[in-house]
């Protein structure tokens, strides 16, 4: 070899090689974290060495026929025994490939439907899991708010918060559940799970009745009282601007005063008595608690809660807004951005879910898990919520999700999906061929039997 050529390492490519996308090594990924043991290997060799042994027995058996007639019994139980092991091997084989590499019809049954059974699985899993009556029977048996609860009470460091040991199980689990859907979300295609949530929430938003929703949280805040402070805020906002704008007020009201008012300096009067006026009279609306412009500024908002309650036509003008600004292109982007944002922290937070509980945040979470462990009413509220949460996407995606399931499917490399199959299911595929070859010899000898017989 010249020495001026660099050696072909594993990571050096190739000339031609193909590049593997980020996407398509995720992918590989998550398929080998579903990765089961191949647990057939040794029972493959048992079956294979049990088909030799019949293989050996057979020629044994035929030099000795003659010496004896139960060497007779010995020869057909060998004799049927390789016929019904190698008959069990075809069939065996054909699930996953080519017997000897020959193209004989209906064999590699696996990697040639495989695209057959994405699509059988995808709609099992619509017609088994993901329909209303099953979500819902199973979702009443179970206390979810309260399983929640205890999974977001224990620390990250395996305590149960407020007391208790409660071991690290959760801790484990919360771990084990955060990779894989690090992994999943990062294999799955951005895009089509984008399109599917932006999708979702633009759907909800376009049946969203607004107009009565802002009416009452409109109306709570007004009897409560929570909306001075905003007002307040507004008013000293004002003052603020109208001190920031003086000097172009001035020079405002200098243009429109006529000669005689100029030529006196009656104009510099004037414009420092109606800003006087002015900021007098927002100081007095946020000292004044019955100020009539705060009065009629409450009276304006109860009647805009009142119509977005009750009015027809501000419902429909609230509605037509509404539409507008989801038809808009600038919503669409901020949408886009917002999924993005999201998914990248919702990344960041599996790939380190105990920072992602610290600190204030996680104290809250913690107290709220709490909560939901103790408190009955909120359990029911949240599990009536969780149970209609989910029939009702269930029913509305479910279609959405198994094409998403079987597109991934597809796009699986055809031979790895036959190892993974054939790793999780081989060693009972193996008892197969050993049973058929042992029976195969006992019905051997039972036929040699029945022709001694007759």
């Amino acid at each position: 070899m010249n020495s001026e050529t660099p050696p072909i390492s594993a990571s050096t490519p190739r000339p031609g090689a193909t590049r593997l996308t980020r996407q398509t090594i995720l992918r590989r990924r998550v398929t080998a974290a579903f990765a089961p043991v191949d647990r057939g290997r040794r029972m493959r060799f048992f079956a294979a060495g049990l088909l030799v042994a019949m293989a050996a027995l057979f020629l044994v058996a035929r030099s000795f026929r003659e010496v004896h007639p139960a060497w007779g019994y010995v020869l057909a139980f060998a004799e049927a025994g390789m016929i019904g092991g190698i008959a069990d091997w075809f069939a065996v084989t054909a699930l996953f490939r080519h017997p000897l590499g020959i193209p004989i019809p209906h064999t590699a049954i696996i990697p040639v439907n495989k695209d057959r059974i994405a699509d059988t699985m995808a709609g099992f899993l619509r017609d088994n899991f993901l329909t209303a009556p099953v979500i819902a029977r199973r979702i009443r048996t179970m206390n979810a708010a309260q399983a929640l609860g205890a999974y977001l009470a224990e620390s990250p460091n395996g305590n149960a918060l407020g007391g208790g040991g409660g071991g690290g199980d959760a801790v484990r689990l919360r771990t084990g559940v955060a990779n894989l859907l690090g992994e999943v979300l990062e294999a799955l295609d951005p895009e089509k799970l984008g399109g599917i949530a932006k999708g979702a929430l633009r759907t909800q938003l376009e049946k969203l009745d607004l107009a009565p929703l802002l009416g009452q949280l409109l109306g709570a805040g007004i009897a409560d009282k929570r909306h001075m402070p905003l007002f307040e805020d507004f008013i000293r906002w004002s003052g603020t601007v109208l001190e920031d704008n003086e000097p172009m007020i001035r020079e405002l009201i200098h243009t429109r005063a006529n000669a005689i008012l100029r030529w006196t300096k009656l104009d510099e009067t004037l414009a420092n008595a109606i800003l006087d006026g002015l900021y007098k009279m927002l100081a007095e609306i946020v000292v004044v608690p019955d100020h009539p412009i705060r009065r009629k500024a409450e009276e304006g908002l109860e009647q805009l809660a009142h119509d977005l309650i009750h009015d027809p036509a501000m419902q429909a003008r609230v509605d037509a807004l509404k539409m507008e600004v989801l038809a808009n292109p600038a919503f669409a982007r901020w949408m886009d951005g917002m999924w993005e944002r999201g998914r990248a922290a919702l990344l960041r937070a599996t790939r380190d879910p105990d920072g992602a509980l610290s600190g204030q945040f996680g104290a809250s979470i913690a107290e709220l898990g709490r909560s939901l462990q103790h408190d009955v009413r909120l359990q029911h509220l949240v599990n009536r919520f969780a149970r209609r949460t989910l029939v009702g996407t269930a029913t509305r995606y479910g279609d959405q999700i198994v094409r998403l399931v079987s597109e991934t499917v597809k796009r699986w490399d055809a031979r790895t999906v036959t190892d993974r199959i054939e790793g999780a299911v081989g060693r009972d595929l193996q008892f197969i061929r050993i049973n058929g070859t042992l029976v195969g010899g006992l019905v051997g000898v039972t036929i040699h039997f029945i022709d001694g017989l007759l």
